[in-house]
């Protein structure tokens, strides 16, 4: 049960969830071809996925012990419950299983992209947990950029499945549009929730020296950038909707979880502006029902 929280059940249902989800989306949109052989690949990236992401919450709670001493001390694994040399060796050799099934992928599909992207996570969890994790935005941009890759790593596959079947048909263009802007979404809700999660680990992060954004920059003025990036998505709806001749905006008027995640960011917004800090852990809460909403969006959006 223990090795089950480390490696966040939760999260890893969520990554499947957008996965399937961006099948699903595709499937509305006519682009793919997709018999047993490409959903059990499928099937296999999704896996291998998971197992990245899960060696990549190994990795970090293990370079986070003191830290977690301190901000979490309840929640404490590795060390506690959990070897650290049996962490690392799980970590390695979640990881090793995954390379291979991208290797695999990537010869079947004529292409080196899924190898890149699964080394290139690989590498990017490592030294975000060894080292950016404490400086300053660029650990919370590299979480945000490794979320946002997700259902664009779905879409990547579908366009290498076609070209290996030889379909040739144009993608439809409001389609991949949308995928675009569900990443673009993912990753700005998931930056604003990453610097929110440093405010509240702020006394852990100074017994280490640790550079994040509230410690540098101080909570105030962090807090002040999370609701600027807050700002973002529902400016940019509000734009699409009203210019109706953008493509992309036929897909948002059909698409009510939308609606339901800018609502949920200015509630966060008036948070931030009358109540501060006092409800960190609830504005917390509220960006991940938010980001939760934006994942059923994929069931509620007709691509054309």
């Amino acid at each position: 049960m223990k090795f089950i929280q480390l490696i966040r059940p939760i999260n890893l249902v969520i990554i499947a969830l957008t996965m399937y989800g961006v099948l699903y989306f595709l499937s509305g949109a006519q682009f793919l071809s997709f018999d047993w052989m490409d959903q059990l690949n499928f099937g296999l990236l999704v896996f291998s996925t998971l197992i990245i992401a899960a060696a990549g919450n190994i990795i970090n709670d293990y370079f986070d012990v003191k830290a977690d001493r301190i901000n979490k001390p309840d929640r404490l694994i590795i060390t506690k419950y959990i070897k650290p040399r049996w962490a690392i060796v799980t970590h390695w050799f979640f990881n090793g299983v995954a390379f291979v099934i991208a290797l695999y992928l990537s010869i079947y599909y004529q292409t080196y992209s899924f190898a890149f992207v699964h080394l290139l996570s690989i590498n990017l969890l490592w030294f975000y947990s060894f080292t950016f994790k404490r400086k300053g935005l660029v650990g919370n941009i590299i979480v945000a950029i490794l979320t946002a890759m997700i259902p664009l790593l779905t879409l990547l596959f579908f366009v290498k499945l076609n070209e290996l079947h030889g379909i040739h048909s144009p993608i439809h263009s409001v389609a991949i549009d949308f995928i675009f802007w569900l990443s673009f979404f993912a990753f700005i809700q998931n930056l604003a929730r990453e610097i929110i999660k440093d405010i509240q680990d702020i006394e852990g992060d100074k017994r280490l020296n640790a550079q994040t954004l509230p410690l540098t920059l101080g909570v105030r003025r962090s807090h002040f950038i999370v609701l600027l990036l807050l700002l973002v998505f529902p400016l940019i709806l509000a734009i699409y909707v009203l210019n109706s001749i953008t493509p992309i905006s036929q897909s948002l008027y059909t698409s009510v979880p939308f609606y339901i995640v800018a609502v949920l960011n200015q509630v966060i917004i008036i948070l931030i502006i009358f109540t501060g800090i006092r409800t960190i852990k609830t504005q917390d809460q509220l960006l991940k029902l938010s980001m939760l909403i934006g994942l059923i969006s994929l069931l509620f959006t007709h691509p054309i």
